[in-house]
């Protein structure tokens, strides 16, 4: 077989696509390339918008999960000869960078007017918010203070507070308490004084979560409760390493990562995004079809110079290899501005939510005037969007990386699905056509 030279051919395929290209500058073929850049613009452009406002959303989802609720790896059943040196190993340990001792147990709330609410009563150390930032970063306190230095505060959510009908100041009464065989089911007895009311991303723990002193805890929760340690790890991909030389170190204890205690979650959430990403790449496909048949058409279209450059020895593979540059510049040309537009809306999420609640007002308003003006006084902003505002759009490099080549390269599939058929053709029977 003989050898290519890459340089003198890579010239060579440059030279006569730019020729093809300033033939079709005005032609079917070229209006056909623009549509299919333009198509693939759109693709890039509304995955990486998607995929950064979903992962927004989720995050502010997991976020709040990892640093108030489940931590990266939970630890019980420790012996009370382990619990020193297990806490000094903690603090030693590279890759955990937050250890935060806790009870925990399940209460039915009594609060105003006969109100209850069922919720997780966590016992933890009161300066907890100055030995864990990520925990005092997800710990939004919207009244109040998160402050657990007396025996009988406590630290409810914002949705909590809300079903109890209490505010900062407010007694409770933890009317039902799970713990051990010495703790009283039923007692008016476990009253506490609400000094600050929070919110994070997650509604579930806004509704059903409150914090009191650990002290407090081991006094209410009874003397069998065991003590648990939540693990903050600087890479949540640890896990694993980490659980498994805490598992040698100190035999006997149970260690559970998040990738268990929120399987069920997590994958919905997988799903979710995963669904979401298949159907939009369906975009793709579209585009592909249209490259695809348009490619085909400048095939067909430019048969006679392919039979001439083919007289004059050029091989069928470089041949070929001049239309899937054309499918590449295609690609290219529609995939880096989507991916700057992408980039550019995604980080104005923010005020483009905000023009569409003030500008959705106005014409609701503008129309119920013209038409129904004795509606128009009941007409209301749309406090969602607002809402979505708030969550700041979350770019991950790795996905927009996928998310620009697969642009580039389904255009890539579809020039070569379509120039394959170069390969069949031969000179005499394109001579013998024309």
């Amino acid at each position: 077989m003989t050898e290519i030279n890459l340089y003198p051919s890579l010239r060579w395929i440059f030279f006569i696509s730019r020729r093809f290209a300033n033939v079709d500058r005005s032609g079917h073929s070229a209006i056909t390339s623009k549509l299919a850049s333009l198509g693939i613009c759109f693709g890039v452009m509304t995955l990486i918008v998607v995929m950064s406002v979903m992962n927004g959303f989720q995050m502010s989802f997991i976020d709040a999960i990892m640093e108030i609720s489940s931590c990266h790896l939970r630890i019980s059943d420790l012996r009370a000869e382990q619990i020193q040196p297990f806490e000094a190993y903690c603090r030693e340990n590279p890759y955990i960078r937050a250890v935060n001792p806790f009870y925990e147990a399940q209460s039915l709330i009594a609060g105003n007017e006969s109100h209850q609410a069922a919720a997780v009563i966590r016992a933890v150390l009161p300066d907890i918010c100055s030995t864990d930032r990520g925990f005092a970063h997800e710990m939004k306190i919207v009244r109040g203070s998160f402050d657990l230095s007396e025996a009988d505060s406590i630290v409810i959510g914002e949705g909590l507070a809300a079903v109890l009908g209490v505010h900062t100041g407010s007694l409770i009464n933890l009317f039902a308490l799970s713990g051990g065989s010495d703790v009283e089911l039923l007692s008016e007895d476990r009253v506490f004084r609400v000094t600050g009311i929070f919110h994070t991303g997650y509604s579930e723990i806004n509704s059903g979560y409150a914090f009191i002193n650990l002290d407090a805890g081991k006094k209410y929760f009874g003397r069998d409760v065991s003590l648990l340690y939540g693990l903050k790890l600087y890479d949540s991909a640890d896990d694993t390493v980490v659980s498994h030389t805490i598992a040698l170190r100190f035999p006997g204890i149970k260690t559970e990562s998040w990738r268990s205690y929120n399987r069920s979650f997590f994958s919905a959430l997988r799903i979710e995004k995963n669904m979401m990403m298949m159907l939009i790449f369906l975009i793709f496909l579209v585009v592909c079809i249209n490259i695809f048949n348009g490619m085909r058409r400048l095939v067909y279209e430019r048969r006679a110079e392919i039979s001439i450059l083919s007289a004059l020895g050029g091989r069928n593979r470089l041949i070929q290899a001049i239309f899937i540059f054309r499918g590449l510049l295609i690609g290219a040309y529609g995939a880096v501005p989507g991916l700057a537009f992408g980039l550019l809306l995604s980080v104005q999420m923010e005020r483009i939510f905000t023009f569409v609640y003030e500008g959705l007002y106005y014409v609701q308003y503008f129309f119920s005037m013209l038409f129904f003006p004795e509606n128009a006084a009941y007409i209301r902003e749309n406090a969602m969007y607002l809402l979505y505002a708030k969550i700041p759009a979350r770019i991950f490099p790795q996905e927009v990386l996928i998310i620009t080549v697969a642009g580039i390269f389904a255009a890539l599939i579809a020039s070569w699905l379509a120039s394959r058929n170069i390969l069949k053709m031969t000179v005499a029977e394109v001579l013998r056509d024309e």
